[in-house]
Formats: C-alpha cells, structure tokens, sequence
C-alpha cells in the first residue's frame, strides 16, 4: 500500500495572501473541532439523570473519546506529512460530524460511547495535523518571521477550543430547548462551514507515493531528553485537562451541591480559558521559564483544588482549577514548542503525532482511574492520591528538564 510524501513546506515559495487567509481558516477548524470535543462536558449530568449512569461509566464515555484519539494518532496522525495536510484534515473534520449525528440519534450508553470514540478518531487526525498545517501556512505567509504566532494561535485553538465548547454546550443546555440535542446541532454547522474554509485554503505540502506505516512513538526526534521532557510534561498537562473534562462536572454537582449545566461548563472554560490566556501572554518568556511556570502552577493548583474539595469550598475550587489550567497551558505550549524546533521539517508531523500520542493517554488514564477509583472511595480521598502523583510527575518533569538544559 502506499500514500503520498510531502517535501518540507518551508522549501516551497511563499503564496503571500491566501496563505494568511489560510492560516485563519485551519485555526477557526482547530478551535471548531476541539470545542466539539468538550461539548458533552457539562451534559455528563444530564445524561446520569436520564439514564441512571454511575460515575465510571461517565469516564468509560470519556476515555473512549482518548481511545479512539490514541487509535486515530497511531494510524493517520503522521499522514499529512505524506498525503497532504488537506487531505487528512478535510476527512477528520466530517468524522467528527458523523460522531455528533450520533449524539443525536441516543442516549444509550453503546451509542454514546461509539460516538466518542468517532470523536477521537477524528480528533487524533486534526491535533497533530491542523498544528503541522498552521506551522506551514505561518512560515509561507511570513517567511523569516517568528514562530511566535504560530505557537500562540495553534495552542489557543487547541486549548482555547476545548473551554469554548463546554461553555456553549453549558450556556445551551442552561438556557436554550433540548439541552442533550441543541449544543451537537451547533456545533456540526460550524463543523460545516469549517470543512468549507480548510477546502478553500491552500495545500503546503507536495506529494510523492511511498509505503505506508503506522506512527512510530519514539522520542529520536532530535534530542532524545528534550523529546522526553516535552512529553512527560504534555502527559502531566493533559491528566489535569482530563480530570476536569471527565469527572469534575459530577464533582460540582454532587460534592460541592452546584448542579447548574452552566457552572458545570463554566468550570471546564476556566481551567481551559486560563490555559489559553496564559499561552497568550507568555509567548516572552524563554522555554525554560515556562516550564517553570508551568510546573508551580499546575501544582498550586491541584492542591487548592483538593483544599476546595475538603473544604467544600466551590469558589476555592475554582480558584484552583484556574490556576492548575494556567500551569497546564504553559506546559503544553512549552512541549509543542519544544518538539517544533527539533523536529526535521518533513518530519514534523509525524514528530507531533507522537507528541499528542502521549498526550491523551495522560488525558484517559488517570481520568479513567479516578473514575474506577470512586467506587470504591470517596471523591476527595480519590482526588488527593491524583494529587500526590502528579505532584511526582511534576517533580519527574523538573528533574527531567533541568539534565536536558
């Protein structure tokens, strides 16, 4: 079998103003796509009202989205460096519209569950290769520039995109009619008229026939303790992501007594929004300050969250999932700027695939345990051992990036 393999984007000449216009248009799919992802968020309480689900079940639905994520990386993730940016991110982008049909169709759990997973199949295609196609577009529109646009709109669209969907989805389930059918019709019109933007912009990558592989997951992209940082570090983002996708809406509603679908949402746009606006105003900073800031914040804000939880305090949670989404945006930034500078250019997709790889298995497997864990545990003994383990993987990370410097 064989696919197509590009040449390095940055060796083709630049196409001037469409490729600006093109830009915008993959960042505007990237945030479209990821807020889809979090939609279901703040629905989780409804969907346990209606059909009496446990919270493990809830984190079943939720982990399937990171299978088929995990899944989508492994098999297509890299494709866009051979077959083309578009003609990976198109197919992905129309995946996650069958998987909101989906949502639509049922409230069972088979269903819900098939429907994540169809999520992540598609959003395992979009993360690494939207991200690639904006770094191309970014140095064809502007050769010679600074990255620094490209590593904040990529990573706002990413993160950003994620705490927009479960604000609207929250927002819409609050306030408008059908609160489990409305958010997933919005959503896939604007998944509509992204496929319809990305189509209009220009490819950046020319294409030669090879054969096929999966994704190797392999920290040889350049500097294999750098490598390593950055991945351990997106893994530690992405587990306090998870946590406040998957279980934090049962969380408010049933420990800290908030059962409102709005506040639910506006949790997860806090810790997704901080995320975002932390990337923003730190594109100054050096990556090893970063990194610094990235680590002291996720861990502060663990533990305010923990302290919120004890205290059923939930302006304090609040607080601390403010700040841990701080921290956790900054350390991702730091890893997918990390891995863009070292990777080849024509491996770069492929460099970043492994990168969101590990990524979501920090955002399934300890959500997932959590969920396995409250079984058997309350909710705040649970969420402090979470706490205690990621306070070592930080630790880890630290130690980690102070041996690569």
């Amino acid at each position: 079998m064989s696919l197509l393999l590009d040449s390095p984007a940055t060796e083709r000449p630049a196409a001037g103003l469409r490729h600006g216009r093109g830009f915008w248009a993959v960042a505007g799919a990237f945030l479209v796509a990821m807020a889809y992802s979090t939609v279901p968020a703040p629905l989780f309480p409804l969907y346990v009202a209606r059909e009496g689900f446990s919270t493990f079940a809830i984190t079943v639905v939720f982990a399937a989205f990171a299978v088929g994520v995990v899944i989508s990386l492994v098999l297509a993730g890299h494709v866009s460096d051979w077959a083309g940016r578009k003609t990976v991110l198109i197919p992905a982008l129309g995946l996650e519209i069958v998987s909101a049909l989906l949502f639509l169709t049922s409230t069972s759990l088979p269903v819900l569950i098939v429907a994540r997973v169809v999520n992540g199949l598609g959003v395992g295609m979009i993360a690494a290769t939207a991200t690639a196609y904006l770094h191309d577009l970014h140095a064809q529109h502007r050769p010679g520039a600074s990255p620094r646009r490209f590593e904040i709109v990529s990573t706002a669209a990413n993160i950003g995109g994620l705490g927009v969907g479960a604000l609207v989805a929250g927002v819409l389930a609050q306030y408008a009619p059908s609160p489990l059918s409305t958010p997933y019709v919005v959503l896939a019109v604007l998944l509509v008229v992204s496929i319809a933007a990305v189509a209009l912009t220009p490819e950046t990558v020319v294409r030669k026939r090879v054969s096929y592989r999966p994704q190797r997951i392999s920290a040889d992209h350049g500097d294999r303790a750098g490598y390593l940082t950055a991945a351990l570090g997106a893994f530690a983002a992405f587990a306090v992501f998870g946590v406040f996708t998957s279980v934090s809406p049962g969380f408010v509603a049933g420990e800290l007594h908030h059962p409102s679908r709005l506040l639910a949402g506006l949790v997860v746009f806090l810790v997704f929004g901080g995320a975002a606006l932390a990337q923003t105003v730190t594109g100054g900073l050096s990556p090893t300050a970063r990194r610094r800031l990235g680590l002291g914040g996720q861990a502060m804000g663990v533990l305010l969250v923990v302290a919120g939880m004890y205290a059923t305090s939930f302006p304090l949670f609040l607080v601390g999932g403010a700040i841990a989404g701080v921290g956790a945006g900054v350390q991702f930034k730091a890893s997918i700027g990390a891995v863009t500078a070292m990777a080849p250019p024509a491996k770069r997709g492929e460099a970043l695939a492994s990168l969101f790889f590990i990524a979501y298995l920090g955002l399934s497997v300890p959500s997932l345990s959590i969920g396995l864990a409250t079984r058997f545990l309350a909710p705040v003994t649970v969420m402090t051992w979470f706490a205690a383990i990621l306070l070592v993987l930080l630790a880890g990370v630290a130690a980690l990036s102070r041996r690569s410097r």
